[in-house]
């Protein structure tokens, strides 16, 4: 799936600068603001953290996180896990509106971690601020490590209805390698999940490559059904069409749809 990454892969930018601040002030303001319910030491859930990082290479070994994920349990209600591919912009303009879904990124570690880089340093105790590898390039990444284990416990935990966003604008819209498709898909249960909820989505304006009946959907489709997962499957979501449109409204298609509601809000009232 990941080369193994026997030599340093491509460099980025390295850790993410104050990343001690950042994570800390986060989880703080996750259990005070978010999920007032909670209660976590904060500045221990750092300390697991740094201890798993540094010291370590940043491409040949995989960065053990299970002490951090034992100090931030965390147990969410059936019905509610979304999962998604190739869609986060979009994804999270719709929990913002579907307030009842829950991604990895509203989980307490993925709310700490989500958009930050990090990588530790062989010959030192601390953080690499200088140069980090590109964390798609491999598996041993400590990036890629840390998604791969939150994105396995978010899904093992998934019960009930579950929800799963891909994008029909792109080919292999379910991709097998890809987080959902490698990790999160084998991690579902169909003991405990009841249906899973395809929506696929397209930009509004094409291109319209995939759909519940053409392209790696249908692949999806027949892996569920081989596993015993009972299954639906919309397209382009009204919903979601509607949170383009506010994102996008000068596009045609949106153009289109506000002159037939305006229509239509004539007709009801005259």
């Amino acid at each position: 799936m990941f080369p193994l990454c026997p030599g340093p892969p491509s460099a980025q930018l390295g850790t993410t600068p104050n990343i001690k601040h950042i994570v800390v002030g986060r989880c703080y303001n996750y259990i005070t603001v978010v999920n007032p319910g909670l209660r976590f030491d904060c500045e221990d859930i750092w300390r697991q953290f740094e201890e798993s990082v540094v010291r370590q290479s940043s491409f040949n070994v995989t960065v053990d996180y299970h002490r951090m994920f034992y100090a931030t349990p965390q147990t969410w209600p059936c019905d509610r896990c979304l999962f998604w591919s190739k869609t986060k912009r979009l994804v999270h303009s719709y929990t913002a509106v579907e307030r009842h879904f829950w991604t990895l990124e509203d989980t307490l570690v993925g709310y700490m971690f989500n958009d930050l880089v990090w990588c530790g340093q062989e010959e030192d105790s601390g953080f690499d601020f200088s140069s980090c590898p590109a964390w798609a390039a491999c598996r041993h990444h400590p990036v890629y490590s840390l998604w791969r284990q939150a994105s396995q416990n978010f899904a093992e935990m998934a019960c009930g209805n579950i929800t799963v966003l891909l994008n029909g604008s792109i080919s292999n819209a379910f991709n097998r390698k890809s987080m959902f498709g490698s990790v999160e898909l084998d991690g579902l249960d169909p003991r405990r999940v009841d249906y899973v909820n395809i929506k696929v989505v397209t930009d509004l304006e094409g291109p319209f490559i995939e759909s519940c009946s053409q392209g790696s959907v249908v692949d999806l489709i027949q892996i569920l059904r081989s596993r015993g997962f009972r299954w639906t499957c919309t397209d382009n979501d009204e919903t979601l069409m509607i949170l383009q449109c506010i994102q996008n409204p000068k596009q045609s298609s949106c153009q289109k749809c506000a002159n037939s509601f305006s229509l239509r809000r004539s007709l009801t009232f005259n």
